[in-house]
């Protein structure tokens, strides 16, 4: 039997009220009005069973916006001494998120590096138990890939948000300002992670597609 999505969602939707609303003030408490689109709270909910089931010691974020997936990670890696590093290209954004990290009481577990995500992961020396990719600019999905397997310690979990976009409504894309670049590289990026000699994967239809990992060699 088929499950009807959209009646899925729905149901979901009112079993986690209070996951929707704490997501709703936390943007409506940002003073900043423009800024980054921020990961729905089924992937939210998703990211933090996995690091309470993982317990990463080191976590990577590429993209921060506002830092509301950041602090969802921080929250439980908190629970046990975990660290988070997140990157961010836009400085005010970087600004307001280290505004909301405060906010939550969760700032002393979070190291913010502000710039270009092509030019700082390079630089990067150590490993990660776990590293999450949402940065804006979905054209570097697949160019920072290599690099991003490359960090992850064997047996570490990998994330990525948005992977299911090439198959979204075209109507629901062109709201959101998505290019038929971002779209190419997002399928370019999915084929690689699915063919990737170090990696098991799959695609989960949450959010607007989340990517989950696990490095094997």
């Amino acid at each position: 039997m088929k499950i009807n999505f959209e009646k899925a969602n729905s149901y979901i939707y009112t079993l986690y009220e209070d996951d929707e609303a704490s997501k709703k003030n936390y943007i409506e408490m940002t003073e900043l009005i423009k800024f980054g689109t921020v990961v729905d709270s089924d992937v939210s909910r998703m990211m933090q069973l996995l690091i309470r089931l993982v317990r990463p010691q080191r976590i990577l974020e590429i993209g921060t916006s506002i830092g509301y997936s950041t602090v969802s990670m921080a929250k439980i890696a908190k629970e046990y001494g975990g660290k988070i590093t997140t990157i961010e290209y836009n400085e005010q954004s970087a600004n307001q998120a280290i505004s909301n990290f405060k906010h939550a009481g969760v700032a002393e577990l979070i190291e913010i590096i502000i710039g270009d995500a092509k030019e700082i992961i390079p630089t990067l020396t150590e490993s990660f138990d776990l590293i999450f990719q949402d940065v804006g600019d979905k054209t570097l999905y697949p160019v920072l890939l290599n690099s991003l397997v490359t960090l992850l310690k064997p047996g570490g979990v990998f994330l990525a948000e948005d992977s299911l976009i090439p198959v979204m409504n075209m109507n629901a894309l062109k709201s959101e300002d998505f290019d038929q670049a971002w779209i190419e590289s997002l399928e370019e990026f999915n084929k690689l992670i699915a063919h990737c000699p170090d990696l098991k994967s799959t695609i989960l239809p949450i959010g607007d597609g989340l990517t989950i990992g696990i490095k094997i060699n």
